[in-house]
């Protein structure tokens, strides 16, 4: 039995230092997540909101990475404050390792001029990691004579048995801005605690993060049917997230251009100006960081957002392994006025999807 553990240790090992080059996942659609990269967008919307992420990486490959997340958020502005809440299960490789997590936030809002808010936040997570032996092949499963495998026949040393760890986790963000501009920054897993799934000290490092933007007025469109006598949103948003977590860095840069209803944006992953080494049973093997270009399409309405991007990968695993498809929903609810949302309220600036 202590081999099997050890096997399957060396094999969530692997799969974790290749995924991602991190141990967190992550949404090339990372403002469409809003509660995920920062605690600090908790209500930032000014509304109820509701909405889910879904990543699918690497599809044409047996160990394929699946990721979802679902949150909602409530603004109180009596209290110029946001509560929230999000649940991300993500998947990883043939061998089952998956990890969930239930994560509660709250932000405050905090007025500094007429041009300029700041908004604190913070997110206690509960997090659970667990990998099952059904994809695993043990040796009573296959038939000597003709090397079929029985997954009926179970292992009595392992009936019953998994490899599973619950923590608590912590994680701080703050954001500034204005109309047009936005930056921020969290620190998840600010306490850092153990992952390790057998006996052992595996501490889940910090994931920094910083990220912003600006939107740029290109010009107007035609008017809205909606009786406000105003121009159809033209805009573009250039936008950039850094992250560092352990060893490992990566930058995302991209642009978002508005056409409302519709939204095309276009981004790249990687750090070209760093190479990370990661130390593998086999030895130490050098990864390039430049990963892929990242295609988004998606459609904005009063109350409504849906976005779809695809990653193409430039990285030495090529596009053969099918990219990456993600897809992201969200829905605003004004218990005010529920048929229309004005436009009119004080919003973070960013893209839309």
């Amino acid at each position: 039995m202590r081999r099997v553990l050890i096997l399957l240790f060396n094999v969530l090992v692997i799969s974790a230092t290749f995924e991602l080059k991190a141990q967190d996942p992550q949404f090339s659609q990372f403002y469409a997540a809003p509660l995920y990269i920062n605690p600090a967008f908790t209500g930032a919307s000014e509304y109820t909101r509701m909405g889910v992420n879904y990543r699918n990486q690497w599809p044409n490959l047996e160990a394929s990475f699946q990721t979802f997340s679902f949150y909602a958020d409530h603004f109180i502005p009596s209290a110029n404050s946001g509560i929230g809440l999000i649940v991300t299960t993500d998947r990883e490789g043939i061998q089952g390792l998956q990890s969930t997590n239930i994560g509660f936030s709250y932000a405050y809002q905090l007025k500094l001029n007429d041009n300029l808010v700041f908004r604190p936040g913070i997110q206690y997570s509960f997090f659970n990691r667990n990998a099952g032996f059904q994809n695993l092949v043990f040796a009573n499963q296959i038939d000597p004579i003709t090397g079929a495998i029985d997954r009926t026949v179970t292992d009595p040393s392992i009936v019953g048995s998994g490899l599973s760890i619950n923590y608590g986790d912590v994680s701080l963000g703050g954001l500034l801005f204005s109309r047009r501009l936005f930056l921020g920054a969290a620190v998840q897993h600010l306490t850092e605690p153990n992952q390790s799934l057998i006996d052992g000290d595996s501490p889940l490092p910090r994931r920094i993060t910083i990220h912003g933007g600006y939107k740029f007025t290109i010009g107007r469109g035609p008017l809205r049917k909606d009786l406000t006598y105003t121009y159809a949103e033209r805009s573009f948003t250039p936008v950039f997230q850094y992250k560092q977590q352990g060893e490992f860095t990566q930058l995302d840069l991209g642009g978002y251009l508005y056409l409302e209803p519709i939204n095309f944006g276009i981004g790249y992953r990687g750090n070209p100006f760093r190479q990370n080494e990661s130390v593998l049973p086999t030895g130490n093997v050098t990864l390039s960081t430049v990963e892929s270009l990242i295609f988004t399409l998606g459609v904005t309405t009063n109350n409504f957002n849906i976005g779809y991007s695809f990653d193409y990968t430039l990285s030495e695993l090529g596009i053969e392994a099918g990219g990456a498809h993600e897809f992201s929903m969200a829905y605003f609810f004004d218990w005010n006025k529920p048929l229309k949302v004005p436009r009119d309220r004080w919003r973070i600036p960013c893209p839309k999807n």
